[in-house]
């Protein structure tokens, strides 16, 4: 192997590790300081990141419900989400609840989704989408499937607004600041690459169409409420963005006949 193309690899392993440390509660450690600009690059791997996240609570689900029901199986894979993450995405869910339900201007919105404390918008919000995100899985027939294609189609859709939208916050120290430069073509590409990859591996082809042409009408409802609210987007949209558009994977997969009332009339029909 050439030097340069050892060093692209070395590279590209530390922009992964990178994103792994950033979105999970992984301890990684880095043999050198990593800059703003590396970080921004990272984006392009947080959908590796959804992947690994699925696969873990994917896991804890398979191996919960060989011996519990259903139910607590699927409770237990969310709180394996939980754990990794750190509740990082269900964080700014319900800042980002708090900050358009209870602020009037863009300054107020900004300054309550700065605040650490939990108001009665962002906890209804969060009660709602954890519901949500139960009662679907428990109702698809598939919750394994569904939790590694979700945590990575949401986290790509969640990404891209990097992509086209601008960033604002008042808060200079943010973590998510260094991730405001623009989101290149080539990290774009590999987004979209590893999403769609994920997504062809466990569907076919005509319901990969139909739930890509879903989040791509919702990613523009996303964009459109999010510079209607603040002109852009902060750290925290990108939460409640991941969140929202989970919920929508679960919905449209339920729409689109994975739950388990879908499977058994169709086997029913067959026999």
């Amino acid at each position: 192997m050439k030097p340069e193309q050892k060093d692209t690899l070395d590279q590209q392993k530390t922009l992964l590790l990178l994103a792994l440390s950033f979105f999970t509660r992984v301890p990684v450690t880095f043999s050198q300081e990593i800059s703003a600009a590396q970080l921004n690059k990272a984006s392009r791997y947080f959908a590796v990141v959804g992947l690994f996240v699925g696969l873990c609570s994917a896991l804890m689900y398979m191996i919960a419900s060989a011996y519990l029901p259903k139910s607590i199986a699927v409770l237990l894979a969310m709180a394996a989400s939980l754990l990794l993450t750190g509740a990082f995405h269900e964080d700014g869910w319900a800042d980002t609840w708090d900050g358009f339900g209870g602020g009037w201007s863009k300054a107020q919105k900004l300054d309550i989704m700065k605040d650490s404390r939990l108001g009665t918008y962002g906890a209804s919000a969060l009660i709602i989408i954890l519901l949500l995100k139960y009662q679907a899985l428990v109702a698809l027939a598939s919750p394994v499937m569904a939790l590694i294609v979700a945590n990575t189609l949401s986290r790509v859709v969640a990404t891209s607004l990097i992509y086209d939208m601008s960033y604002v916050a008042l808060d200079e120290q943010s973590k998510v600041k260094p991730l405001a430069q623009a989101l290149s073509k080539h990290s774009l590409l590999i987004l979209l690459f590893t999403g769609l990859t994920v997504s062809f591996f466990f569907l076919p082809l005509i319901d990969c169409i139909l739930l890509f042409i879903i989040l791509i009408a919702f990613r523009a409802i996303l964009r459109f409420w999010f510079n209607a609210q603040l002109g852009g987007y902060t750290g925290d949209c990108l939460g409640a963005a991941q969140q929202s558009s989970e919920i929508v994977i679960y919905l449209s997969l339920l729409l689109l006949g994975y739950g388990e009332l879908g499977l058994t009339t169709t086997l029913g029909e067959i026999s």
